[in-house]
């Protein structure tokens, strides 16, 4: 069925295809340029009256950005189906998942392995040979040769960084191939999202990944909006929308300092590392926590801005941009810092589109997927930031589209700022619909954020999906490192920036 971004329709409307015919039509899909942007298992009695029916239920969203619409299709499985996999790269973690977590086997997966490292929620179900995984316990790739040999780097890591594993196959100083293995950070957010939503679940959403915050309770809002059938007012959507560009604006600038710190360049790295933080404090300035934490709630916002801090948020932008532009121009001024930057752990846009990358990695390779212009939703329906892209794929491709973003994001705010609507910052309540679907989509600052909902015969939550950028990009990052020395391995980690716990929930 098509769908726009946030738009929910009762569960009816998608009924449960033959698995061939469902596997036929996702890859038909994507043939034809679609991305996949969620593939996911739950419980068919879950969400089918709330009974006891064995089974489960596949499904997936394909997003048709050139369209601005999205298909989600549905099957009935029990212990296994066709793999999507061989034929569909961008399926290949997301199978991974649905294996681990419910014991369904993708027959003729390549490289079925754990990827959080937890007990399958079925119960006696088991992944693998092990009862009760630990995490980085596997059969990880290997490489035999003379003169290969494995280096072995994390899960714990030097300075403030959360844990991950990563395992190189290298001969000499070339990297042959880099395994990921994450689920240090599983906390089994999704499943304690059932029955929800109730008091506790904005909290969840705010620290799925700690540093985009707002984007992802945006997501969750709007969700729970369309089940209901709340419209948001306008100037909550614009604060939204600011608050937004304002994560994105912290997030790039702190990524630039730390590229420009992986080649030593002390100028940039001391600047960019300071600003991030001048940002962060606009964040604050709007609602009183740097992370955006307690600003975005279902229905609207829960703080406004003042004539006068409206000003000063104004003006702090201003001078903050100024010092940006002078911190990071220096980059690109700096032939040292060229010299890293170009022809470093590059994606060629054909690799991207295979593995279904997102955000500034696939802009970076040429892509144009932004949610903001595909999907748009909340105040991007009205106010337009263009897309931001670079051809080269590699390095400076991503340093350089994150300095493209955060003009276009200054701009963008500073035109809230100046025709800021007036009115109410919060609607009244709904009743969420039960037995229904939703999808809503937002442009964190990593990438496409993913959230889907489904409603039980209650209107509770039978069902929480959640995709962060990450868990499309990973794949990505290992396959950048091919080819490369290993000593370019924190550069091209750095020009990823990818979340563990956005990746691990």
């Amino acid at each position: 069925m098509l769908l726009s971004n946030c738009q929910a329709v009762t569960l009816d409307k998608i009924p449960a295809r033959p698995v061939a015919e469902f596997r036929r039509a996702v890859l038909r899909g994507v043939a034809q340029g679609a991305r996949l942007s969620a593939l996911f298992a739950c419980e068919a009695g879950a969400i089918e009256g709330g009974g006891k029916k064995p089974g489960f239920r596949l499904f997936a969203v394909l997003a048709h950005g050139g369209m601005g619409t999205l298909t989600v299709l549905s099957a009935e499985v029990d212990e296994s189906y066709p793999s999507l996999t061989p034929d569909c790269p961008q399926a290949h973690w997301f199978e991974r998942e649905i294996a681990e977590q419910w014991g369904i086997k993708p027959e003729g997966h390549p490289w079925l392995k754990p990827i959080r490292f937890h007990n399958s929620y079925r119960a006696g179900a088991r992944h693998g040979s092990q009862a009760t995984p630990l995490p980085g316990v596997t059969d990880f790739f290997s490489v035999d040769g003379e003169e290969v040999h494995e280096v072995a780097v994390g899960p714990v890591h030097a300075g403030v960084i959360e844990p991950g594993h990563f395992r190189f196959q290298c001969h000499g100083e070339n990297v042959l191939h880099l395994e990921i293995s994450l689920g240090y950070q599983h906390r089994g957010v999704e499943r304690a999202l059932r029955n929800e939503p109730g008091l506790r679940t904005i909290h969840y959403m705010e620290t799925l990944a700690g540093d985009s915050s707002i984007a992802h309770a945006t997501a969750y809002c709007q969700a729970v909006e369309a089940l209901a059938g709340v419209h948001v007012p306008a100037r909550a959507q614009a604060l939204r929308g600011i608050a937004l560009e304002l994560e994105r604006l912290a997030n790039h600038t702190g990524d630039l300092g730390a590229l420009a710190g992986d080649v030593g360049f002390l100028p940039t790295a001391s600047f960019c590392g300071r600003l991030r933080g001048e940002f962060l404090n606009l964040t604050a300035l709007l609602c009183g926590n740097r992370f955006g934490r307690g600003l975005v709630r279902p229905g609207g916002v829960r703080f406004d801005l003042d004539a006068a801090n409206l000003q000063t948020l104004r003006t702090r932008l201003r001078r903050a941009l100024k010092d940006v532009t002078g911190a990071v121009e220096l980059l690109w001024e700096t032939p040292s810092v060229m010299a890293r930057f170009e022809e470093t752990g590059r994606l060629a846009p054909e690799t991207c589109a295979q593995l279904g990358l997102v955000g500034v990695a696939a802009r970076a390779s040429g892509l144009v997927r932004d949610v903001r212009f595909e999907f748009p939703s909340g105040i991007f329906q009205f106010a337009l930031i263009p897309v931001s892209t670079w051809q080269t794929g590699d390095v400076l491709a991503r340093a350089f589209v994150r300095w493209l973003e955060i003009q276009r994001s200054a701009a963008f705010i500073e035109e809230q700022l100046e025709a800021l609507p007036e009115g109410a910052l919060k609607a009244a309540p709904g009743e969420v619909a039960p037995q229904a679907l939703v999808v809503s989509l937002v442009e964190g600052w990593r990438g496409e954020i993913c959230h889907m909902a489904l409603t039980n015969t209650t209107g509770g939550l039978a069902h929480y999906k959640i995709i962060d950028p990450s868990f499309h990009n990973w794949m990505g990052l290992a396959l950048a490192l091919r080819g490369q020395q290993i000593s370019d391995f924190p550069l091209c980690n750095k020009s990823f920036n990818l979340s563990y716990c956005g990746h691990d929930l």
